[in-house]
């Protein structure tokens, strides 16, 4: 499990940060702060995913918790980038709904890709 942690999760975490300070010394803060923001979601994304390797749940356990675990990190790593102008309060919903759609569209290709590659 702790091999597939620091694969999954903090390899690219670490690769990630090692591009973000080199960009950063190339004078390219805008790009070193993207850099290092992509990290951290990387990195939850990373270590998340092993909550489908528990094989004494069901898919919709494990679908819930992670979605709870991305709506609780990812979502406000998203609002606190800058990658989003946020005035209003739907200004928040609409990235809500970017957070749902991409979410949505990369379970069900993964769910897909996992369904006929264990078969």
């Amino acid at each position: 499990m702790l091999i597939q942690i620091l694969l999954r999760g903090l390899l690219p975490f670490i690769i990630m940060n090692v591009i973000a300070i080199v960009l950063y010394y190339q004078n390219k803060t805008h790009d070193a702060k993207g850099t290092f923001i992509a990290s951290f979601i990387v990195l939850i994304l990373g270590i998340a995913s092993l909550i489908y390797n528990i094989e004494e749940w069901s898919i919709l356990r494990k679908t819930v918790l992670h979605f709870l675990v991305m709506l609780l990190t990812i979502y406000p790593i998203l609002l606190v980038s800058g990658w989003f102008t946020l005035i209003s309060m739907k200004d928040y919903f609409v990235v809500f709904l970017l957070f749902l759609g991409f979410g949505t569209v990369s379970w069900l290709i993964f769910f897909i890709l996992f369904k006929f590659t264990s078969n």
